[in-house]
Parts: C-alpha cells; sequence; structure tokens
C-alpha cells in the first residue's frame, strides 16, 4: 500500500512538472484560461455567498452566547472582532476551501477522466499537443488567481452575515459590531489566511486533475475516481494546513 502511494505520488509530481510548461499556444491558452475562470471560480459565487451569510451568523451567534456565559465581563464589541478573527483564519479558507473541494474537484476529475476515457486526450498527445499543459495549467492558474477572490468575498459576506443576525436578534448594535470590526488585527493573520488559501487553490486543482487525467477503463472508473479525487482532496487540505500552520503562526 505504501508503495503503491509513493507511486502515485511520483507520478504526480512528473504529472504537475509536465503541465507546468509555457503554452504551446498563448491564443488558445488565453481562450482556455478564461473558460476555467467561468466554471471554476464565477460559477461557484453562489455557493460562496450563500455558505458564508450562514457561516458568519453562526458564528457571531456563538460568540456572543459564549461572552455572556463568561464569568468575565467581555465587551459585545468583542463578538465582531472574533467573529471577523474566526473567518479570516479558520472558516473562509479552510471551509470554502473544503466546499469548492467538492464542487471544483469533481468536476475537473469528471470532465478530465471523460475525456481520458473517450481518447480525447490520446487525440492530444498523436497531434503532438502537451496534453497535460493543455488541460491542467489552465485549471491551476484560473483556481489560484480566482479562489483568494473568492476567499476574500466570503470574509466579507460572513462579517456582514454576523451583522444582520446581531440586527436580527437585536444581541448587539451596529456600532458595537462595528467597532469589534475595526480593532486592530497582526498583519501575519491576514498573509497566513492568504498563504493558506493559495496552496489549497493549488491542491483543489491539481489533485482532482491527477485523478482525471490518469482514469482508465469506463464511466464507472471515471465516477470512482471523481470520488477518490474529492476525498484526497480534502485529506491534502487538512494535512497542509496543519504543516502550514505550525510553519507561519508557530
Amino acid at each position: 500500500m505504501i508503495k503503491t502511494f509513493l507511486n502515485a505520488f511520483g507520478e504526480y509530481f512528473l504529472l504537475m512538472g509536465k503541465s507546468m510548461r509555457a503554452p504551446q499556444k498563448a491564443s488558445v491558452f488565453w481562450k482556455l484560461f478564461m473558460r476555467e475562470v467561468s466554471d471554476l471560480g464565477i460559477n461557484s459565487f453562489g455557493l460562496v455567498v450563500f455558505t458564508s451569510i450562514f457561516v458568519g451568523a453562526v458564528t457571531s451567534i456563538q460568540m456572543y452566547n459564549n461572552f455572556s456565559a463568561s464569568d468575565f465581563p467581555i465587551p459585545t464589541s468583542f463578538v465582531g472582532y472574533a467573529s471577523k478573527a474566526v473567518l479570516i483564519l479558520e472558516f473562509s479558507p479552510t471551509i470554502i476551501s473544503l466546499i469548492l473541494a467538492g464542487k471544483v474537484g469533481s468536476y475537473i476529475a469528471s470532465s478530465m477522466g471523460t475525456m481520458r476515457v473517450s481518447e480525447q486526450i490520446d487525440a492530444l498527445d498523436i497531434m503532438g499537443v502537451n496534453s497535460a499543459n493543455f488541460l491542467i495549467l489552465p485549471k491551476i492558474i484560473a483556481t489560484v488567481i480566482f479562489n483568494p477572490l473568492l476567499i476574500a468575498l466570503s470574509i466579507v459576506v460572513g462579517i456582514g452575515g454576523g451583522y444582520m443576525a446581531g440586527m436580527a436578534t437585536g444581541n448587539w448594535t451596529t456600532a458595537d459590531f462595528t467597532t469589534g470590526i475595526r480593532m486592530y488585527m497582526p498583519p501575519l493573520f491576514y498573509y497566513y489566511a492568504l498563504i493558506k488559501t493559495l496552496v489549497f487553490a493549488f491542491i483543489i486543482a491539481t489533485v482532482p486533475a491527477y485523478f482525471g487525467y490518469t482514469v482508465s477503463g469506463g464511466s464507472l472508473e471515471v465516477g470512482r475516481a471523481s470520488t477518490q479525487a474529492v476525498v484526497w482532496t480534502m485529506v491534502f487540505i487538512i494535512l497542509s494546513e496543519l504543516l502550514i500552520t505550525q510553519l507561519v503562526l508557530s
């Protein structure tokens, strides 16, 4: 099992090395890139906004309840600060990335797997096209560029969801929540969130691409590869988060 895992890991790095080359034709690459931006980024707007509103609302309510139950008096304004910190440090980069791993990862793996079993990738190779570069590089660049925008949107919308939760419940005022949001936060926290987002974006684009590119068989195997791609993408996201947290925040 360990040997199989190491072989798969080696194949993954070889495939990424093959894909990380200059595009053979810039105009074709640009068209593919814009298509991937639409498929992998813009089409995820609704899901990110919907999830972030409720995550922000639940986070703010939980913070308020914990502060209210504390034996020490904690100002209500700290609800805004705590919600902002939790969203920036953990919920938006990690939870949204895990959700995108399911949505985007399954799409990448299934679409590339279908191309593999229908011999479209073989046809590209026969024509002398670097199929890995042609298919994978636009996905990597589109995801790495667009995912930070989605995470930033998630943070803003999540804070807005927390504000709306306070207005709906009457637990805190606009002034209290705004004061908390404006409290100072170390720049390292923002860098940490950005680094995580970029690493997660790379994983979301490349791991499913590997499973889709290397699938063999028929439609049943494509479905299995899509499921495996989502599972392993989530596993690598969680493991990489542990490593990044230790390296950046320790």
